[in-house]
């Protein structure tokens, strides 16, 4: 049973994964949300120079499996580069009762379809951030990882009227999978939809007729938990809506690694990805920026996601690029685990075959 014992050995790897530290958290507990169906948490960061009268930007920014809302942020740098140009962040946080790994619940189609579950608690968490801390609402962005890459793809999805822009790293597309084991057959690239079949299940996320948000899709090359077709499939997925070719309208290089970018008709970037030569499972980050530290999945490559997506979204001012960035490869080191794994198989794998819903 090769796709049993595959997701069992992911499924191992998950439980076993190190859990970020929290740290100092500079985030505050977000309040005043009465719908919740998802039963997440909400965690929120308004800068100081924030001026009431004059509405500013939000990120939503989703987290991967096994972290938190905070040491997400310590991770990427948000918050901090929010802070210094004047626009809010919004962390929605998976808890344990939803997911014993933290991961946000993109199979699960209750959780990702419009005005239900978990994409439905996100969204009344943007409401509130709305009206409590003048946001501006043409002005609404979102990213995530991992399995907060592909929820942050469902909100999109879900509600692309709320959005401006979204950036999926080491993501899913929508609606590809309704269970556990789909779910990891995706994640290995197996059994992915065509590209017909990829815009039919974004067309049934909502009855929206645009304008769309753009996207912006970032993958390791070597990321052997979610295999780089993924990052192909979210672009088929979203093209036809944007009326791009299958081509990219310009290619180059930025901070040394890949960028494509696909523009509509009237000449606007639509989409765009950047393929992170040599990398792993994670999010790219750049810790000279000053922006984010190294972690467990956020892997410093010498090439800041934050920054470049926060500028693309203008965010922030255009900045320097470095005339010669460091090789990804030579900086490029996964962080090990300081829990320890267990040896007791018969657990694991009992433990595995229930979070798969196999054993009660």
């Amino acid at each position: 049973m090769r796709s049993l014992s595959d997701t069992l050995q992911r499924l191992q790897r998950f439980r076993t994964a190190p859990i970020r530290s929290t740290g100092s958290n500079r985030l505050k507990k977000l309040q005043n949300q009465t719908v919740n169906p998802g039963d997440l948490l909400g965690w929120y960061r308004v800068p100081g120079s924030a001026d009431a009268s004059r509405p500013i930007p939000l990120v939503v920014v989703l987290h991967g499996c096994t972290q938190t809302a905070a040491g997400y942020d310590a991770g990427s740098g948000w918050s901090k580069l929010a802070d210094e140009f004047g626009f809010a962040v919004l962390f929605p946080e998976q808890t344990r009762q939803n997911n014993s790994n933290l991961c946000f619940n993109w199979f699960s189609d209750g959780d990702i379809r419009r005005d239900g579950g978990e994409v439905r608690s996100v969204r009344e968490m943007i409401g509130v951030m709305i009206s409590d801390h003048s946001i501006d609402p043409t002005r609404v962005f979102i990213t995530g990882l991992s399995a907060g890459g592909a929820m942050a793809n469902a909100m999109l999805a879900a509600y692309p009227e709320v959005f401006a822009g979204g950036a999926i790293i080491a993501g899913l597309p929508y609606g590809v999978a309704s269970s556990i084991p789909q779910a990891f057959d995706r994640m290995r690239g197996h059994g992915l939809p065509s590209c017909e079949q990829l815009q039919e299940q974004l067309r049934s996320g909502s009855s929206h007729a645009g304008p769309w948000p753009t996207i912006s899709v970032w993958h390791g090359t070597a990321d052997k938990t979610v295999d780089e077709l993924n990052a192909r499939a979210i672009i088929d997925q979203w093209k036809a809506t944007h009326e791009v070719g299958n081509q990219p309208g310009r290619s180059g290089v930025v901070d040394g690694q890949e960028h494509h970018v696909w523009t509509n008709k009237a000449g606007a970037d639509a989409i765009e990805l950047y393929r992170i030569g040599g990398m792993g499972h994670g999010t790219p980050i750049d810790t000279s920026s000053g922006y984010g530290s190294q972690a467990p999945y956020m892997l410093d490559v010498g090439i800041s996601s934050t920054e470049h997506i926060a500028r693309n979204w203008g965010l922030t001012p255009s900045f320097e690029r470095r005339a010669n960035p460091e090789a990804a490869g030579e900086r490029l080191t996964g962080a090990k685990s300081d829990r320890k794994i267990t040896n007791n198989v018969q657990d694991v794998i009992e433990s595995a075959l229930r979070s798969a819903g196999l054993l009660k």
